[in-house]
């Protein structure tokens, strides 16, 4: 499936029709009907997601929080709008673990995406907007070139909670224990 066809019309899908596509490991996202499939990540942002993830899985599997995922997985936020998307790592709580089936039915608790050159104008603005629009909980904004993380609790009328880097511990309103210090997600 493409987002474009050979003649440059943009092609239209529903949300059923990328969902009944063959599963795939390469990462793409439905944005009001319009497939966007980027190039691979670079092997650094990979890194810095698995760091991410193993930080987030170590605090939430052993005291049964709920699920973290990383991408490709697919989060469908609008059905009837077609908007689909792959944030680089997520977290359900426990409490709403249904909303995991195939596909993540519903906006995930906390969200994070590892901002790359080609894509951090789409993370921080339409993206990013999304995910406060749809109702998640809060966004990481991690920035490898900076290394720095931006924490936005969504639920607050100013969504941005603050920066943090160096050895500051990242603060989460969601998951409010863990301690992870901002330095550890990029060495």
């Amino acid at each position: 499936m493409t987002a474009e066809s050979d003649d440059g019309i943009v092609v239209v899908v529903t949300t059923i029709e990328y969902l009944d596509s063959d599963e795939s490991n390469r990462y793409r996202e439905l944005a009001h009907g319009v497939v966007r499939e980027p190039a691979a990540p670079f092997f650094s942002h990979q890194a810095v997601v698995l760091r991410v993830a193993r930080r987030l899985c170590d605090h939430v599997e052993p005291r049964q929080l709920g699920r973290v995922a990383t991408a490709p997985v697919d989060v469908v936020l609008d059905p009837d709008r077609a908007l689909v998307l792959q944030p680089d790592v997520l977290f359900v709580a426990a409490e709403r673990l249904s909303i995991i089936r195939d596909q993540v039915w519903g906006p995930p608790d906390l969200v994070v995406e590892v901002l790359s050159v080609g894509t951090e104008a789409y993370d921080r603005g339409e993206k990013l907007g999304w995910y406060r629009q749809y109702g998640v909980k809060e966004g990481w904004l991690v920035d490898p070139r900076h290394e720095q993380v931006t924490v936005c609790d969504f639920r607050r009328a100013q969504p941005v909670v603050g920066t943090a880097h160096g050895h500051m511990r990242i603060p989460s309103q969601v998951l409010p224990e863990l301690l992870i210090e901002t330095s550890a997600l990029f060495k």
